[in-house]
């Protein structure tokens, strides 16, 4: 799982310098913003999730639990970015959250 957050991490700087050179400093910054909207709540859920399968109390409610706390913590920064970032473009928002978000597909691909 933490190959997957720093894997997405990774993705979210290429697409930022991408926009960056597409859009400039406005658009490299959402597209950044857009991305660790979605790596730090996996970021969080993968050590949480790594932390009880350590100590031995994982279970399938934990990780309902954790996935929905994921999910409401990807909206609520979606939300802040939106609200705090004057010169956001949208566009470059959406895409570094979408490549981010499907990232993974390239480890299934790898091998």
């Amino acid at each position: 799982m933490l190959r997957i957050v720093s894997l997405q991490l990774i993705a979210t700087v290429v697409v930022g310098i991408i926009a960056a050179l597409l859009g400039g400093w406005a658009a490299m910054f959402s597209a950044v913003l857009g991305g660790l909207c979605c790596v730090v709540p996996n970021g969080i859920m993968a050590v949480r999730l790594f932390a009880s399968a350590k100590t031995g109390t994982a279970n399938p409610a934990t990780f309902f639990i954790w996935e929905f706390i994921k999910i409401a913590l990807t909206l609520v920064l979606l939300g802040i970015t939106a609200w705090l970032y004057r010169d956001l473009n949208w566009l470059a928002l959406i895409a570094g959250f979408i490549v981010a978000l499907k990232s993974y597909i390239f480890l299934l691909f790898r091998h």
